[in-house]
């Protein structure tokens, strides 16, 4: 019986011995690459780190944040593997919750990489049931819902963004309140889309887009007059998207027999912003279709005088001076404007 027991004995120890001094050298090896692979991509070496990584994986199975971080890196150029390696670390169990939250984050992303935006929305939802109050989670769930135009759920997500302690973003929710209205307008619900708009300026006193929408509302109810108004109030709000209404309230005005206001207006805006150049080309239109061509010419010069001429402005100032310059004049104008969208094309 002794004898049997010594072969048993040996056995043991070897496998003791093994255990003790081997496996800890491989676990002491493993989080050594890792480390290397985490400062491969710090230094942005991407190869490197995904072939230490991969090296890591196919050793030690259990090593949760070493896939992780491999389909990290993968997303970029084959998010596919990077839903498939981050998907089957959903199933791992007995997961610390700060790992399991940021599996799904990972998934999330990775779904947002190739547009399966609903994908996404439910597995940032999945972090939500473990953390109620996830500050990333509820930011990603809001530019999902901004994505897919889900305006009702953008909203919520806002108002719930606003409660959670560490976010100091102010959003302004009448932003949602306005893209609600933009989706009745294009059913055509208009009284719906109306009381929207009204709602956003209610909320938002200085939001000027809401303004423009009830304009377009105005002008379709052929109510011209209250048209104008609504846009010269998104233009007050909004100087520097004012050149979005100029052709809409220039269509107003002579459809409602003002044509002397067409000149006053542009003169009007550019009294309160001389650098708008959208306002100087329509206002030397005008004067130029009322012979009045050297004082548009004289209006547009002042334009060019700035640093950076648009070349919309010397187009301008090449079809006003059809009339006054010789062929020779103009073929060395013409010449300047072909050099500078040359060099534009270059840059």
């Amino acid at each position: 019986m002794e004898l049997f027991y010594i072969p048993v004995l040996i056995i043991i120890t070897i496998g003791g011995l093994w255990f003790f001094y081997f496996k800890p050298s491989r676990k002491k090896d493993t989080d050594i690459t890792y480390m290397d692979a985490l400062n491969a991509m710090l230094l942005a070496d991407k190869r490197r780190a995904i072939a230490l990584l991969s090296n890591i994986v196919k050793k030690d199975s259990e090593h949760i944040n070493a896939y992780l971080q491999l389909g990290n890196l993968l997303r970029e150029d084959d998010p596919e593997r990077a839903i498939k390696i981050h998907q089957m670390l959903t199933v791992r169990q007995n997961l610390p919750k700060e790992i399991r939250i940021e599996i799904l984050k990972s998934l999330s992303l990775d779904y947002d990489k190739i547009g399966e935006f609903l994908k996404a929305k439910v597995e940032a939802e999945r972090i939500l049931m473990i953390e109620k109050s996830n500050l990333w989670a509820s930011s990603f769930l809001l530019s999902i819902a901004e994505k897919t135009e889900d305006w009702d759920y953008a909203e919520n997500k806002a108002k719930e963004l606003q409660k959670i302690k560490g976010f100091n973003d102010n959003i302004d929710l009448s932003i949602y309140t306005l893209q609600k209205g933009v989706q009745h307008l294009k059913n055509n619900e208009i009284e719906e889309a109306e009381t929207l708009f009204r709602k956003a300026i209610n909320d938002s006193p200085n939001y000027g887009l809401p303004y423009k929408y009830l304009g377009d509302i105005n002008n379709t109810k052929r109510d011209l007059v209250k048209a104008v108004e609504n846009w010269e109030k998104y233009m007050e709000l909004t100087p520097n998207e004012s050149y979005k209404v100029f052709d809409s309230i220039e269509t107003a005005l002579f459809d409602s027999g003002r044509y002397s206001e067409v000149e006053n207006f542009y003169r009007k805006v550019l009294n309160e912003n001389p650098f708008d150049v959208n306002a100087g080309l329509r206002l030397a239109n005008v004067l130029n279709e009322k012979g009045e061509n050297k004082s548009a010419i004289a209006l547009i010069d002042q334009f060019i005088d700035q640093e950076k001429t648009s070349i919309s402005v010397m187009l301008m100032k090449l079809k006003l001076s059809l009339s006054t310059k010789t062929p020779a004049e103009l073929s060395f104008y013409l010449d300047e404007i072909l050099n500078k969208i040359k060099n534009e094309d270059n840059q």
